[in-house]
């Protein structure tokens, strides 16, 4: 279920478009802005604030949710692994149960009003409610792919290949909503495009050991597995801003929406491919704290950015995304000691970096504040 930072799909991004449309203030153009500077200056400060809280949490949940991912997928202990299918499915459920109390809570804690309201919004609509099948679908198998990338793909770069979600999304931009890119947004997808295939160009010796095949092949898999999830990624979100602009509900409401069609898919996809693993060892077999970690992880983390992106303007969501890059490459060098950085690698990081920030600079746009 993030556009999020930048392991959660468009998903929650999308969700927050509608806090956003409300929330821009132009404090050149107030009509007191002469009169009123002391309550000025406490809102800019207050916004001050929030934007930098809205920055150290994005990042926070970026960088925590890809490096525990990945530490889980590759920790070795007694027993079978968890399944990454159970836990997107696990996943889903928490989320549907956090939005259902939020729900609650938005209705004055009334358990006759909640349902009513449930009633009205999606049950009553089933046309409505139906047409969230097809994200929840694509998220759902995003979701499944990120496993598999992390599987296969140290953070640091799966970090900076997931980026091109950015130039996916802008294609189904233009081609689905008809939206026009400056050409400062289509030199930073020129960027990006180079940047990420400078962070994947092989390095290979004279002679290759049987063991770097191996790594070579895995490295492919995860890849792949990124590649198709930015594609999904950038559909999934284009396409879930279209109906965001047809209809208003919640941003609550529209997750237990998506959460529902989301469990049955990846309940269905679990039953398929693991049921001889679930008939034998159990939905939860491999589940440690890590493991819960993961869960809650992606459960609540795109749910708190959904939020947070309110405060965040795009330039701080390019900080968000290159600190978390940053971050993630030192992480997987020191710590998890599953990364070593080439030349190569720090040129297309540098590039993918500077990609995200001249893909969401808006020239001109300095006396206006999101609040």
């Amino acid at each position: 279920m993030l556009d999020s930072g930048n392991f959660q799909p468009k998903r929650e991004e999308c969700l927050s478009a509608a806090l956003q449309d409300s929330g821009k203030i132009n404090l050149a153009a107030s009509p007191s802005a002469g009169s009123d500077k002391p309550a000025q200056a406490a809102a800019m400060a207050s916004s001050s604030k929030l934007k930098y809280l809205s920055l150290g949490v994005l990042v926070l949940q970026t960088t925590s949710l890809v490096l525990t991912m990945r530490y889980s997928r590759t920790l070795k202990e007694e027993g079978p692994q968890y399944l990454a299918s159970s836990a997107v499915v696990s996943a889903e459920v928490l989320k549907i149960i956090t939005c259902t109390v939020l729900v609650f809570k938005d209705n004055n804690y009334s358990l006759r009003g909640m349902k009513q309201l449930l009633k009205e919004q999606i049950v009553n609509k089933p046309l409505e409610t139906l047409k969230l099948a097809v994200p929840a679908g694509i998220y759902t198998l995003q979701n499944n792919l990120l496993y598999v990338a992390l599987s296969n793909l140290d953070a640091a770069t799966y970090q900076v290949t997931y980026q091109l979600k950015i130039l996916t999304t802008a294609i189904f931009s233009v081609t689905m909503l008809g939206r026009r890119l400056g050409c400062h947004q289509w030199l930073s997808l020129l960027l990006l495009m180079t940047g990420v295939a400078l962070v994947q160009w092989p390095t290979t010796s004279g002679e290759e050991s049987e063991e770097k095949i191996l790594s070579s092949s895995s490295q492919f898999v995860g890849l792949m597995a990124v590649l198709t999830a930015c594609v999904s990624s950038g559909f999934a979100g284009v396409y879930f801003e279209k109906i965001l602009k047809e209809t208003k509900q919640s941003v609550w409401l529209r997750n237990i929406q998506l959460g529902l069609f989301s469990f049955v898919f990846g309940f269905i996809g679990m039953m398929v491919y693991d049921i001889q693993r679930v008939r034998e060892s159990g939905i939860f077999q491999g589940y440690n704290r890590i493991t819960w970690t993961v869960v809650t992880l992606q459960a609540l983390g795109g749910l708190v950015v959904a939020v947070v992106i309110k405060y965040a303007d795009n330039i701080l969501k390019g900080f968000a995304a290159s600190l978390s890059i940053i971050l993630s490459t030192l992480i997987s060098y020191f710590l998890l000691k599953d990364f070593t950085p080439t030349g190569l690698f720090f040129i297309g990081a540098v590039l993918v970096i500077a990609a995200t920030f001249i893909y969401g600079y808006k020239p001109g746009n300095s006396a206006t504040v999101k609040v």
